[in-house]
């Protein structure tokens, strides 16, 4: 698995998990979807994704997007 797919895969994994939270514990959990939205963007813009430093720093080979 690449290290991009892996970030997606965090990333979407987030945001379920967020979603189930909000629903089942707290409404306040939401803030946990817009903070991996906003993470999301931000990585796109800029490309640096701090989930991607560290599946890298787990030895997950880089694949295109984070290098």
């Amino acid at each position: 698995m690449s290290l991009d797919r892996a970030v997606m895969m965090f990333a979407g994994l987030m945001v379920l998990v967020s979603v189930a939270l909000t629903h089942w514990v707290h409404p306040a959990w939401m803030w946990l979807t817009v903070f991996v939205g906003l993470n999301l963007l931000q990585a796109s813009i800029t490309r640096f994704c701090p989930a991607a430093k560290l599946f890298g720093r787990l030895g997950m080979r880089p694949g295109r997007a984070f290098r």
